[in-house]
């Protein structure tokens, strides 16, 4: 028997030792709610969990960005709901102001005196209309698209064989030649065309700016009587030059007009884009059209002659149908947003359970761990009491 070395005491305070930290660890746990509570506690999951966090708090911000959204569009489509209800008082009086065997000069006078008035406030309500000082309805919200230098008198475009243009987007790869579909196209059709192949040609440079460019590069035609005009658009943040390339690529021989020429600006405007994702270019963009009563084309009505009377019905129809079509875009954004949220927050969902399962504590499985070491803690500690008694039975060897 010795007594300068007690190895059974102290066997008995390491493993007493081993418990302990258990034990505290244990109870850290259960106070905490979390069994990561540091990075010693599982390294590799505290760096899934982290970035498990980070997307669920975004996603949150991106829930809340989208609701916004949907602020945006209620306060400018309520604005045009009643920009609607004074186009309409507009053309009740000037069909009343046709009515020229029931009114006299005075009676028409008096309602273009109303209609005078309701131009002016359609115009103040399309400056005035704002969203956290963002104006919304006068034509600077979201990107502003760039006009085409082209204006094709006969609504049709000739292609010849070979024809290109050349495109080059600011901060791309450089120019890109972009062949056209040969023959004669009309207008939507010619739109289509080149929309279609300055998509491709950019995709396929492999350019990340060109290919956010093609991602955005819209072409459109607008009929203007028996022809139209063509536009150019690009969402994205660089701007593009649209030129001649090495042929004419169509021709307007009513006019003499050949070549496509012109640069379509970058994005502008104020407001639009929307962060409807925890990541980067997770955005959706919103542009709402002018609704002034100059855009509108009631700014001058006269319906003081029966000619002016006329022309004020048609072009009330006009305005109330562009309203109406802007309010109806509105509404689907609206709609789109609605379920942008739904998805946003079943996605929160999902990703929280996740991140849940790597690190909260399973409370029922941390409380049997927690009990056990309970238990080895008071069995350590009376043997650690009985190991340091043993030295003293060498008392008796002694007596």
């Amino acid at each position: 028997m010795r007594i300068n070395q007690n190895v059974m005491a102290n066997n008995a305070s390491r493993n007493l030792s081993n418990t302990n930290v258990m034990l505290g660890k244990s109870l850290e746990k259960l106070s905490s709610g979390f069994r990561i509570n540091r990075a010693a506690d599982d390294a590799a999951g505290l760096v899934v969990s982290q970035g498990l966090r980070a997307q669920v708090s975004g996603l949150k911000q991106a829930t809340r960005n989208a609701q916004d959204g949907i602020s945006v569009v209620q306060t400018a489509e309520g604005a045009l709901n009643e920009v609607h209800t004074m186009l309409t008082r507009m053309r009740d009086l000037s069909v009343q102001a046709a009515n020229t065997g029931g009114n006299d000069t005075a009676s028409r006078t008096a309602a273009q005196a109303e209609i005078t008035q309701l131009a002016t406030e359609i115009t103040r309500v399309s400056t005035d209309t704002k969203f956290g000082g963002v104006a919304l309805l006068n034509g600077s919200y979201g990107a502003t698209p760039g006009k085409l230098s082209s204006f094709d008198p006969n609504g049709s475009l000739t292609f010849g064989a070979g024809d290109t243009i050349s495109v080059t987007v600011a901060g791309g790869s450089g120019a890109v030649s972009v062949s056209l579909q040969a023959g004669t196209l009309s207008g939507a059709s010619a739109a289509a065309s080149i929309e279609a192949s300055v998509k491709a040609a950019l995709t396929g440079t492999g350019n990340a700016v060109d290919k956010a460019a093609a991602d955005n590069f819209k072409v459109s035609f607008d009929a203007v009587g028996a022809g139209g005009a063509f536009t150019m658009s690009n969402g994205s943040a660089a701007a593009v030059t649209v030129a001649d390339g090495t042929n004419t690529p169509f021709a307007a021989a009513a006019n003499g007009l050949s070549g496509l020429l012109g640069v379509v600006a970058a994005a502008s405007g104020s407001g639009g884009n929307f962060q409807i994702g925890a990541n980067s270019g997770q955005t959706v963009s919103l542009t709402i059209t002018n609704s002034s009563a100059a855009t509108l084309g009631v700014n001058a009505l006269n319906v003081t002659t029966d000619a002016g009377s006329a022309a004020a019905i048609t072009a009330l129809d006009a305005a109330i149908s562009t309203v109406s079509t802007t309010r109806g875009n509105l509404g689907a954004m609206q709609n789109r947003f609605e379920s942008m949220i739904n998805n946003l927050q079943v996605t929160t969902e999902n990703i929280s359970a996740s991140e849940s399962r790597i690190r909260d504590t399973d409370m029922a499985q941390e409380m049997v761990s927690f009990t056990k070491n309970q238990v080895l803690m008071q069995a350590g500690t009376a043997m650690l009491s009985q190991a340091n008694q043993i030295p003293q039975s060498v008392l008796k060897l002694l007596q």
